[in-house]
């Protein structure tokens, strides 16, 4: 019976212990499972796995490079959500190499078309002389082009049996007081263009006259002067031009893709190398239809006043077409913008030192600004200077050690204690496996390794564990050229490299 009573009473006694552990101890193994829980949710996860040796070769999962190396993992960084090609740089390089920001904008684009032009006469007002006669050229007053006359003053005298014969019969006519014939008379003198003063003075006096003087239709000056006296003109013939230089043409010619640009009205600002520092003021006044098939240019008209003459037919000038967009658009910096055979690049300025490659559509330029068509949003901010070294190293995905200041030159040769896995004589390559190697920022893993011609292979047995001298014979590309025996450090040393410097005389004593 004491037995059984004994019995029971430690049943019961231990199920009071368990309730009272599960009690008391349950909020502290919740909270562990919690933590625990919450740990492998916040526990960085990789993107992806890339080869030591080549940042290109990406996969999906763990595995070994070309090279043989193990694949590592590449982890996101804390809050870049700028997505690949972001690239980071400390301030002090920012600073150092002279990073300057300059945010998108939305404005007008002023337009300045560069081109030459020609001076020349205003054709409007430009006036060809012709005879209607023919005859011979008795008497010239204006003897060489460039001479300046005014109008109503006398240019030529010609002798033509024409206008003899016309001033005969308007005598005729008034001797027979025939109205109509009169009339007639008179119409064919005016239309041969006899001055109306010799006609009145005809009809007064009766006398046929055997040369006819012409006068200038306007004031001016002479140009294409083509005849001399006692020549022999026709109908048709060319004598001279009148034109005026108060107000002159320049003709110039722009290229196929400036032609939108170009309209009607926009002012134009003219300099004359023979005239430095001197500027004219003009409108683009006509655009011709036609497009130059083997210069692929078109031709634009200006306008200028030249009321002090300095401007002479022929002369050579460089102009320059105002012309501003019609509508504000998003516009950066013109150095900003990174051209290439394909593509247009900007550097986005992301902020906190972070920078990120990327392409663009853009339209027109100015001097200042190019305007950006798709690609960009209003303040957002680019990079204008240095962004050509930024955006290389954006291109490649750089994390931006070439521009750390910290950096050191990486030692063409490292030593690093290694296990040897396996042995291919014919081909002279080991597989091992090595630790970390800080000089070369590798960290342990295993790797095939090519191995010099002069080291002996015979010696060498599988998991044996030595010290490999590894050299960089290329890009990406690594070779074994020693290998000794894992032991201590001056045992491992070439004797080039022995030195009694800080030596204990009693090491050479073992």
């Amino acid at each position: 019976m004491n037995k059984i009573v004994r019995v029971f009473t430690l049943l019961a006694t231990g199920i009071a212990i368990g309730l009272a552990t599960m009690w008391f101890g349950y909020p502290f193994v919740s909270q562990h499972t919690a933590k625990t829980v919450e740990k492998s949710s916040t526990e960085k996860k990789p993107l992806y796995w890339v080869a030591p040796m080549d940042p290109n070769y990406k996969r999906d999962k763990p595995g070994k490079s070309p090279m043989g190396m193990d694949l590592i993992p590449v982890y996101k960084e804390g809050d870049d959500t700028a997505g690949p090609g972001t690239v980071k740089i400390s301030p002090d390089v920012v600073n150092n190499l002279g990073v300057r920001i300059a945010p998108v904008e939305q404005k007008k684009l002023h337009s300045m078309i560069r081109t030459v032009g020609y001076v020349g006469y205003d054709e409007d007002q430009l006036t060809h002389i012709h005879p209607r006669v023919q005859g011979w050229i008795e008497k010239l007053y204006v003897k060489a082009s460039g001479d300046p006359v005014r109008k109503g003053e006398p240019l030529y005298e010609i002798y033509s049996p024409e206008l003899v014969n016309a001033q005969e019969e308007l005598v005729l006519a008034m001797d027979r007081k025939a109205s109509r014939l009169i009339e007639a008379s008179e119409n064919r003198l005016k239309a041969l263009r006899v001055p109306p003063s010799l006609i009145t003075q005809l009809k007064k006096t009766k006398k046929v006259k055997q040369t006819i003087t012409f006068y200038a239709p306007r004031s001016g000056v002479v140009d294409n002067m083509a005849i001399r006296e006692g020549f022999f003109v026709k109908p048709g013939s060319t004598i001279m031009s009148i034109g005026t230089l108060k107000q002159i043409w320049v003709v110039a010619e722009i290229f196929e893709r400036q032609a939108p640009l170009v309209k009607v009205g926009l002012p134009v600002t003219m300099t004359l190398d023979y005239l430095p520092g001197r500027k004219w003021q003009g409108e683009v006044d006509y655009i011709y239809p036609t497009l130059d098939a083997k210069t692929r240019t078109i031709r634009v008209r200006l306008r200028f006043q030249n009321r002090d003459d300095l401007l002479k037919p022929n002369m050579f000038a460089q102009v320059v077409i105002h012309a501003n967009s019609p509508e504000k658009t998003l516009v950066v910096p013109r150095e900003a913008i990174i051209r290439t055979g394909g593509s247009n690049r900007v550097v986005l300025a992301l902020g906190k030192g972070r920078f990120k490659s990327i392409n663009v559509q853009v339209g027109s330029f100015d001097e200042q600004y190019a305007e950006i068509l798709s690609g960009l949003s209003k303040n957002e901010k680019v990079v204008v200077s240095a962004q050509f070294l930024i955006d290389s190293e954006s291109s490649k995905t750089s994390d931006f050690k070439r521009m750390n200041h910290e950096e050191k030159a990486k030692p063409p040769t490292v030593r690093v204690i290694a296990t040897i896995n396996s042995i291919m004589k014919d081909h002279r390559m080991v597989n091992v496996t090595h630790g970390a190697i800080p000089a070369w920022e590798w960290p342990k893993m295993t790797m095939d390794f090519t191995v010099a011609d002069n080291i002996n292979l015979d010696g060498l047995t599988k998991n044996k564990e030595v010290l490999l001298e590894i050299s960089a014979v290329g890009e990406n590309q690594y070779r074994i050229t020693d290998i000794r025996k894992a032991g201590r450090e001056n045992d491992n040393k070439k004797l080039d490299d022995l030195s009694l410097d800080g030596m204990d005389l009693g090491d050479l004593e073992k």
